[in-house]
């Protein structure tokens, strides 16, 4: 018998499906750093895309659309003048900011920081 006909299909442990809709959310491109500056604060459209380098603004109001209609953000409007919009976490948004937290620590102690210059790691 090899090992793949002794292997038990039925024994396999599926992912969580919580795991997996958080991930098909945060796991988008961009998403987890709109959230992570929301965190901080209320921010104006344009104040979010600066905070984000390269994002386009396209890509940055698709994720806010579906952030909004994931329930962790809301749009709020400032008639003005000028008109100004801002966005915010709900409370479910803010919910997320100690798992955020624990996952940047994580990420200072076991990734490897992609822009840090060789040499100066070195020096």
């Amino acid at each position: 018998m090899t090992a793949q006909q002794s292997h038990d299909a039925g024994a396999c442990k599926r992912v969580d499906d919580g795991i997996t809709r958080v991930f098909q959310l945060l796991g988008k491109r961009w998403t987890g750093q709109i959230v992570s500056v929301l965190v901080e604060q209320p921010a104006h459209f344009t104040d979010l895309r600066r905070a984000i380098p390269g994002i386009s603004e396209r890509m940055l109001s698709d994720r806010l659309t579906e952030l909004g209609a994931a329930g962790l953000v809301l749009r709020e409007v400032d008639e003005g003048p000028p008109l100004r919009v801002s966005y915010r976490l709900t409370e479910a948004g803010e919910a997320l900011e100690p798992a955020l937290r624990e996952l940047a620590e994580w990420a200072k102690k076991h990734l490897p920081d992609a822009s840090a210059c060789p040499s100066a790691a070195r020096a």
